[in-house]
């Protein structure tokens, strides 16, 4: 079935719908065309405003910024990126004679300003002025420069510093100065001032003079320490019989075999050996808190007040110090010398001896007398340094050392045996590295030895020799071990 076409009527009413329609959106057009050059008139006059507004409060902000420099008393100088003089603050028109002049080159800074390296008619380097090395982007200050006018100098204090655009690129150099003419009038003052307390302190120093090297000579002789203990500063206070009673450390100190070793010098050779090997020792003994309380010989007695720490590290820095000292004698075609050291801490008697006419210091202990008979055991164990039970047990912390146990031994003069023992920090790295490995396997042997357990204890000992040839405390036991079984069997 065919379908029916519009009529006219309906063609014409539709065309006119359409018509109507356009005219509509031409309408529509026309009222946005009106809308969009309304807006765009009024952005323009937004914008103007807006950039008038930014305009007016960057003015303002100068003529602040302008009054803010004007008013302080410090010079402000700015220079541009070129090295132009832009601006001077009124203060520092003052203390340059003259404001913003344009100049050929930055290099021309100085001259043109008459600015000097103080106290001289030299020119200052421009390249050198805080200002100019702002230009660098540095920030510096100097107080080495005046400004010469024509009747006056002025010394000033600078600081440059740069200012920044917004590309991180230099865009002015600003510079505060000050007169420092008070400063330096006050500097010349206190030198002069000073000179004259020299010269006054000069005459004083004279009257002291003689009494200190008098104080010192008696140091000499008599240690300050030795003074200090017995409450006194000066050897002049001191009286016969003053005494204290203190527990100190004792460190006795003596040459293997000196008596063949001088055996083949002469007396000067002797004295010469002597003083060069004592002046070596001291500074162990001093820098670690002690102090020589008597020289016998080539033996040193040494006393420590404050702990046994520093008497056992003072011991360690000997034996550090002779090793230097032997490769010292060997490069001259001189024998290395041995030490033994021994070490222990009691309770001391400290005081003075003697009649009107001599009278000396002198220290009265057991403690000492042990002191001295295990400085001997080093001997008979081969090792450098002995220390007795009484200063182990004072050390703060015997870990910090390396220390293994020798002996119980009873000593000449005491009924009761001491339990010694070796201190080896100061053993060649090798030496001492084997003794530390075998530590535990010696101090099991030496716990077999007390409970007579000597076969085993032997086998232990022998294994400290296979890795530790050099370990002479080890040889000792071993051979001990054996005369001890062999003992056994006899009886």
């Amino acid at each position: 079935m065919l379908e029916e076409q519009p009529s006219r009527e309906q063609l014409l009413l539709e065309i006119e719908r359409l018509r109507q329609q356009v005219e509509d959106l031409k309408e529509e057009k026309a009222d946005l065309e009106i809308l969009l050059e309304t807006t765009a008139e009024h952005s323009d006059t937004l914008t103007s405003e807006l950039r008038y507004r930014a305009l007016e409060a960057v003015r303002e902000g100068e003529i602040k910024l302008v009054q803010f420099l004007e008013a302080i008393p410090l010079g402000v100088a700015v220079i541009d990126a070129l090295g132009q003089p832009y601006y001077v603050n009124h203060a520092g028109q003052l203390l340059l004679g003259q404001g913003v002049v344009p100049l050929n080159a930055v290099e021309n800074l100085s001259e043109v300003y008459q600015l000097y390296v103080a106290g001289t008619d030299t020119i200052y380097p421009s390249e050198n002025l805080p200002i100019v090395r702002a230009l660098k982007g540095e920030t510096s200050t100097a107080e080495d420069i005046e400004i010469h006018q024509l009747d006056q100098k002025v010394p000033i204090e600078g600081w440059g510093t740069p200012i920044f655009d917004e590309e991180g690129k230099v865009a002015f150099a600003i510079a505060v100065f000050q007169d420092i003419t008070k400063r330096k009038q006050a500097e010349t003052d206190r030198h002069n001032f000073i000179n004259e307390l020299h010269e006054l302190n000069q005459k004083l120093e004279k009257s002291l003079v003689a009494e200190e090297d008098l104080t010192d000579a008696y140091g000499r002789f008599v240690p300050h320490q030795f003074l200090n203990l017995l409450g006194y500063e000066s050897i002049t206070d001191v009286n016969l019989g003053d005494q204290v009673q203190q527990e100190m450390s004792v460190l006795f100190a003596d040459i293997r075999d000196f008596t063949t070793l001088s055996e083949t010098m002469t007396p000067q050779e002797n004295f010469n050996f002597i003083n060069a090997y004592l002046s070596r020792m001291e500074p162990a003994i001093t820098s670690h808190h002690g102090f020589i309380d008597k020289y016998i010989g080539d033996a040193i007695m040494a006393l420590f007040s404050d702990c046994a720490d520093d008497a056992v590290k003072a011991g360690i820095a000997m034996l550090h110090i002779l090793n230097k000292y032997n490769q010292r004698r060997e490069t001259v075609g001189y024998v290395p010398i041995q030490i033994g050291i021994g070490i222990n801490t009691g309770s001391l008697m400290l005081g003075t001896v003697g009649g009107k006419s001599r009278m000396d210091s002198t220290v009265i202990s057991d403690a000492v007398n042990l002191a001295s008979r295990i400085e001997g055991l080093t001997k008979n164990y081969g090792v450098p340094l002995l220390i007795s039970h009484a200063t182990f047990e004072r050390l703060r912390n015997p870990a910090d050392y390396a220390i293994r146990i020798v002996d119980k031994v009873q000593v000449k003069g005491k009924s009761q045996f001491v339990t010694v023992y070796e201190v080896f920090d100061a053993d060649p790295k090798e030496v001492r590295a084997a003794k530390l490995e075998n530590l535990h396997i010696y101090n099991e042997a030496m716990l077999l030895c007390d409970r007579k357990e000597f076969r085993e204890a032997g086998k232990l000992f022998e294994q400290c020799l296979r890795t530790n040839p050099n370990d002479r405390v080890a040889r000792i036991y071993k051979k001990r071990c054996q005369d001890w079984r062999l003992l056994l069997k006899g009886i």
